[in-house]
């Protein structure tokens, strides 16, 4: 039978006489229906219940009266449940004994004191990252005196997965992003009658900065999380505390070879996109511009010179440190949890972007003041 609840009135007070198997696989009556009927009348005092006609009952007899005591909570109503049966009052005595404790939300801070508190954490950070590179640098000096504590064969898998895995995104981007330029530019330069000047922008542009800045930030997504992950999973199992254990150094164990094989591997991916934006700005300018393959070509290496390239090189160098460093300084410094591992990535990714971005500021003014 299914389970229903009657309501009667008895002068000042009201019985409620349950009716049925009250089980969880049944739909059980709504308590709410109750709270109408009771706040119509203020004269109510007493509140009884009738179990004759109950038949079973399981948690779901539980959870209607405990929606009733809540109820009844905000009335005067006195609720008498000696007519219950003894395993639910006992059950109802264990749910009543310790009351919900009440948290007390803090104050919100004034906009000043998130500032402060931000700043606070800011230069808290800083002075960790100073300390995080002396680790890294003192870890080098050991390797250049031949005392690394590494395996050859993970930096040979570190050096694949940083180099020939990521040629299949790199290739994309890069030839995209100089199929991009191309378009961009000629709709300038065809206004002048020079769009043979377009293979000059993507040349240029592609050798100096774009190629530079666009694989590093591809590989501080790709590699620069994955070492977060990677070194934040293994904290989290105490992989980390383990080689602490056996007298193995983690620093230079697990960052030096994930940074020696980033750095190698960004300048040739580099050189790599910089060929690739090329033939994409090649393919746009000879497709719909109208401009023959040698033309492009020729124009191109007019304008490209060593120096360029060298110095795209250079900075692609430069940048792979930075997202290697980044995404091992954040899965070293990772929680130890799955949550402090995606947060991790996550920073990692944020983090290397912001610093590449900001040296490649950096390098505009350097070079510009170097003429180079």
């Amino acid at each position: 039978m299914r389970p229903d609840v009657e309501i009667r009135r008895l002068d000042d007070a009201v019985q409620l006489r349950l009716i049925g198997a009250w089980q969880l696989g049944e739909v059980r009556p709504v308590a709410a229906d109750i709270a109408h009927e009771i706040g119509t009348d203020p004269a109510l005092r007493r509140l009884a219940y009738d179990v004759s006609d109950l038949t079973a009952w399981d948690s779901s007899l539980l959870l209607f009266l405990q929606d009733v005591d809540r109820i009844t909570a905000q009335t005067s109503i006195v609720v008498d449940r000696s007519s219950l049966p003894p395993g639910v009052q006992r059950l109802e005595a264990l749910a009543t004994a310790v009351p919900p404790k009440e948290v007390e939300q803090a104050p919100r801070a004034t906009a000043l004191a998130r500032l402060g508190e931000a700043a606070r954490r800011f230069w808290e950070s800083i002075g960790d990252y100073i300390e995080f590179l002396g680790e890294v640098t003192q870890a080098f000096g050991r390797l250049l005196v031949g005392k690394g504590q590494f395996r050859r064969a993970d930096l040979v898998e570190l050096t694949r997965q940083a180099g020939a895995d990521a040629l299949g995104i790199v290739s994309l981007v890069s030839f995209l992003l100089g199929l991009i330029l191309a378009f961009v530019g000629s709709q300038q330069l065809r206004q002048f009658g020079a769009t043979i000047y377009v293979a000059d922008l993507v040349g240029v542009a592609m050798a100096r900065d774009m190629a530079a800045l666009m694989t590093a930030i591809v590989m501080a997504g790709r590699s620069g999380a994955a070492y977060a992950a990677q070194l934040g999973i293994m904290k989290s199992n105490q992989e980390i505390d383990a080689l602490t254990t056996m007298g193995i150094r983690p620093i230079d164990y697990l960052v030096v070879p994930r940074m020696v094989a980033l750095c190698s591997m960004l300048p040739l991916l580099v050189l790599y996109s910089i060929f690739l934006g090329i033939v994409g700005g090649a393919f746009a300018a000879t497709t719909v511009m109208d401009v023959s393959w040698t033309e492009y070509w020729r124009q191109t290496a007019g304008a490209v010179n060593l120096s360029q390239v060298t110095g795209g090189v250079f900075k692609g160098t430069v940048y792979g440190a930075l997202v290697a460093f980044a995404g091992c300084y954040q899965g070293m410094r990772a929680e130890r949890s799955s949550t402090g591992v995606g947060a991790a990535a996550t920073s990692a990714v944020v983090t290397g972007i912001v610093a590449i971005i900001a040296a490649c500021g950096l390098f505009q003014v350097l070079f510009d003041v170097l003429g180079w």
